[in-house]
């Protein structure tokens, strides 16, 4: 059974995400905590697994939690779940080692598919041994397969978000639009959109390419780690 933390500053989103906890098979709700000093406390005191964590907290933010976390030398897993959006946070979220980010308001499917993931990530670490690149690569895959989808607003499709996800992966280097429709059989303003949305969550790493022209030509790759 995976034990999970929950936390978050109101007391009714604390609820109903822990009541989403409990629905996923073979996850359950170790505690809920409302502020940051409760979140490390509970950590210390009872058996968490992965902690639920909102950033905007009263008393400290998530991403600081993570880091007393880290400096404490706890290694528990960690799920953002939070209202704030910008690039800025995402990326910190990651370099911190935060393994997922879910974006409120959310539905319980959206939440459950990522427990999944991180359920599928937990029984292959349990394998131990050594791995080869194929096993390595399923590893680093296992919570990054929905990522692509899980940020995409109305209108946009979940199939075509993973199909750019894949081809950039594939890519020995970034990759215009131009090129990234070549190889989905997108069109350029399609790959294009799809590029600058993956691009703004922090999903897509933006270079730019210099050349005669004057004009910098924009190319793209999909940042590690996420």
């Amino acid at each position: 059974m995976i034990e999970v933390l929950v936390v978050d500053d109101d007391v009714r989103v604390a609820d109903v995400n822990a009541a989403y906890v409990e629905k996923v098979p073979g996850f359950r709700v170790a505690g809920r905590a409302h502020s940051a000093a409760e979140a490390l406390r509970l950590v210390e005191e009872v058996p968490v697994d992965l902690v639920l964590l909102d950033h905007y907290l009263p008393d400290l933010t998530g991403l600081a939690v993570v880091r007393t976390l880290r400096e404490r030398g706890h290694q528990t897993d960690v799920i953002m779940v939070t209202a704030a959006r910008d690039v800025t946070t995402v990326q910190a979220a990651m370099r911190h080692g935060a393994l997922q980010y879910l974006v409120k308001p959310f539905s319980y499917a959206g939440l459950r598919v990522k427990l999944e993931a991180y359920a599928t990530l937990r029984r292959t670490l349990d394998g131990g041994g050594e791995a080869e690149q194929a096993e390595v690569d399923r590893i680093f895959g296992a919570l990054s397969a929905t990522t692509a989808a899980s940020v995409l607003p109305k209108g946009h499709s979940p199939t075509t978000a993973e199909l750019v996800r894949r081809a950039l992966l594939a890519a020995e280097g970034p990759l215009s639009a131009q090129e990234l429709g070549e190889r989905t059989r997108l069109s350029r303003q399609t790959a294009q959109r799809y590029l600058k949305l993956l691009e703004r969550t922090g999903r897509v790493r933006l270079s730019l390419k210099y050349g005669d022209t004057g004009r910098p030509e924009h190319r793209y790759e999909w940042s590690s780690g996420r």
